[in-house]
């Protein structure tokens, strides 16, 4: 008999979690033959679990954790990344991925969408983009809009076409997979593996870079909503600055978070919701668990099934013309 669809059917048993995720995480390393982990610590939450984790499974001396911001990331990131890699004694290195960056062009590409809609647009201006909010009160397309701030706080925004989002998520998708490279150089110096940091709420909807962030050798959270991220992060010691930090890309010039960039509403909401699409849970069962109308959860799963048809070639191996395993 299924279990009943109640408000805390994602909470967990974390003690035994993490001893599930730190056995496969040994397993994994074993098959590939690997010496050691190297891990990008972002200063988010879960590249601070997946952190912690690694050093439970393997310990701090076979764990590298990697920091690598570029010249708009927040100085808050480096700060929480240095302190929780700190405690958790483990070595790491700083690659500044700026330098790769600008010979890429990849601030001249996104910055020039910007200019072309805002011709304004330059030094010491900001910008991220967003989705439009609120999605469970709102009949609204998945459109994204700029934001732009000059130098003295000025805000201004314009909706974008397909052409104007794709050119701005194209340049900014060049970061994660800079980050990569980085890695994997750490990592085949070393022979150690990359450890990934996606969570299912975000593998379920496409929110990773393929080849970037979700390039990697293994991925010891992606059975975990973010919720459940949280709670064994608690679990695990991770610090508090981290856990109280709202999730975010970190990848703008602008602050924005998860929630505004991609998801369009709250995790709390969107982890319980999430839950029930994938398994198929019935609307009015929804309903009554999270004090919501039937037409709020339409909308809800009518945005995942959207995003999911939309992303699921990113889970998927590149397309041959024969099965490539003997």
């Amino acid at each position: 008999m299924s279990t009943p669809y109640h408000k805390d059917i994602l909470k967990i048993d974390c003690e035994a979690e993490a001893g599930r995720i730190c056995a496969f995480i040994v397993e994994q390393m074993r098959s590939l033959r690997r010496h050691g982990i190297v891990i990008g610590i972002s200063g988010g939450i879960d590249s601070a679990l997946s952190a912690a984790l690694s050093v439970k499974a393997v310990g701090k001396e076979k764990v590298l954790g990697l920091l690598l911001p570029d010249k708009e990331s927040s100085p808050q990131s480096a700060t929480f990344a240095a302190k929780h890699a700190g405690q958790l004694g483990i070595r790491t290195e700083t690659v500044d991925i700026t330098p790769v960056l600008q010979a890429f062009g990849t601030y001249e590409k996104r910055d020039a969408v910007a200019r072309a809609i805002f011709p304004e647009f330059g030094e010491g201006y900001k910008l991220k983009i967003a989705l439009p909010a609120d999605i469970l009160n709102k009949d609204c397309y998945n459109v994204f809009t700029l934001t732009i701030m000059d130098p003295q706080g000025g805000i201004k925004t314009a909706l974008l076409n397909s052409e104007q989002s794709k050119g701005i998520i194209a340049a900014t998708c060049t970061k994660q997979r800079s980050r990569m490279v980085a890695q994997y150089y750490y990592a085949e110096k070393l022979n150690y593996l990359v450890c990934g940091t996606t969570n299912k709420s975000e593998a379920l909807q496409g929110l990773f870079v393929k080849y970037g962030d979700g390039g990697v050798d293994i991925e010891p959270i992606a059975h975990l909503y973010k919720n459940q991220v949280f709670q064994l992060a608690r679990h695990l010691g991770v610090i508090e600055e981290i856990l109280h930090r709202a999730p975010c890309p970190d990848t703008y010039s602008a602050p924005v978070t998860d929630e505004e960039w991609y998801f369009r509403m709250p995790y709390h909401q969107l982890d319980l919701l999430l839950y029930a699409w994938a398994n198929k849970i019935g609307i009015p069962e929804v309903c009554q668990a999270m004090a919501l109308t039937e037409a709020q959860v339409n909308r809800a799963f009518r945005d995942f099934n959207g995003k999911f048809k939309a992303t699921r070639h990113l889970n998927q191996l590149p397309p041959t013309l024969e099965d490539p395993t003997p």
